[in-house]
């Protein structure tokens, strides 16, 4: 059987839900094609889902982020700190402000921001934290939140691939000061193109964020600018899409954590000959991406190649150490373990269509690789 990393049919079962609100939406009397009464219900049910006053729909996760970061007021001059192995979009919405990212290592397991690298790193010039959620684990969002009140920091959480995941009774988004999901088509509540969520408790910031998407607008007043905004407002086709696929978010988000039981109980046998699987339980878990780490990640992958199992690497190069952020990497400084998960982390097959031999198949070959 052929197994592809990324499925070309994420979206097949609603295809005909999709041309059916395509239409609903483009007949509509409004004629309203972005930020309409779909979109302000989407923000709603988020809202109510991550357990926060306010959600704010966007144009996608970056967008997201770069409305987190200006709304709460970082500029030139101010550091924030990030990770040093994530997507870019937590180093480039600092950077887009006229800031300094700063970065800390990672965690040489979950792969996420290192608390005690996070706060060696502070200086008079830090405005914020951003910690981001990587693959399956939610970051220790209790000790960021402990080292931002201690040091009277914002936090920013990007929770861009854990929407759906709940840390010690409180679901991802909710922990920052403001959160950002992502609706990016793979992500584990990915629509048909792009698309982002900010959420927070802060009325202000909340504000601060709706108006800075319009560029700068505050929805009464059109053409009266209160800020130097931008343009990532939310589509109301997208918008339909995400109502429509919302009832079955959950039944989603439990299969891809009973693969994700399934592969790490198998997997746990390998822990001393040169595979480590993500941490068992469910408690902080997203498992939008299942990432193993591998000593011999390359013979593992053509292996997974021969058997026509997809697989993916993230991030092989370290942002610190890509040539875009250069100019922000401290000559002489070092991450050894962002350096580490680069060169190991291999990503297995999860979505959740995925059917149970598919599962099983993929779990034999990882096993048979290394007997």
């Amino acid at each position: 059987m052929t197994i592809p990393f990324f499925p070309d049919d994420l979206f097949e079962a609603d295809r005909q839900a999709f041309l059916d609100l395509l239409y609903e939406v483009g007949t509509d009397e409004e004629q309203k094609f972005i930020l309409g009464r779909r979109t302000a219900q989407l923000e709603r049910e988020t809202a109510a889902a991550a357990r926060v006053e306010h959600a704010v729909a966007c144009s996608s996760g970056t967008g997201g982020l770069n409305l987190a970061v200006q709304a709460v007021g970082v500029g030139p001059g101010d550091e924030v700190i990030v990770p040093a192995f994530c997507c870019q979009p937590v180093a480039s919405s600092v950077a887009n402000r006229g800031a300094t990212p700063v970065f800390a290592d990672v965690d040489p397991h979950t792969m996420v921001m290192d608390p005690a690298s996070t706060e060696e790193l502070i200086t008079e010039r830090t405005r914020a934290l951003m910690p981001a959620h990587v693959f399956s684990i939610m970051a220790d969002m209790p000790a960021m939140n402990k080292i931002g009140r201690a040091h009277g920091l914002t936090v920013i959480e990007d929770a861009a691939v854990a929407q759906g995941a709940v840390l010690d009774g409180t679901p991802s988004g909710a922990w920052g000061d403001l959160g950002v999901f992502s609706y990016f088509q793979v992500k584990a509540f990915g629509t048909a193109g792009e698309g982002g969520m900010v959420v927070t408790d802060d009325a202000e910031l909340a504000r601060r964020v709706r108006m800075l998407r319009n560029h700068g607008q505050d929805g009464v007043n059109r053409f009266l600018h209160h800020d130097i905004g931008q343009n990532s407002r939310f589509d109301e086709i997208l918008a339909a899409f995400q109502l429509h696929r919302a009832a079955g978010f959950a039944d989603r988000l439990e299969r891809r954590a009973r693969i994700a039981d399934y592969y790490t109980e198998r997997f746990a046998p390998l822990a001393d000959r040169g595979l480590v699987a993500p941490p068992a339980g469910r408690n902080g878990r997203c498992y939008y991406v299942y990432s193993l780490l591998v000593e011999r990640r390359e013979d593992l992958r053509a292996w997974l190649t021969e058997k026509q199992i997809g697989s993916h690497i993230y991030y092989p190069v370290p942002l610190p150490l890509q040539p875009a952020f250069a100019k922000y990497a401290p000559e002489g400084a070092d991450w050894p373990r962002a350096r580490q998960v680069s060169a190991r982390n291999l990503a297995i097959p999860i979505w959740p269509h995925l059917g149970d031999a598919q599962v099983e198949f993929i779990a034999d070959s990882v096993c048979e690789f290394f007997d």
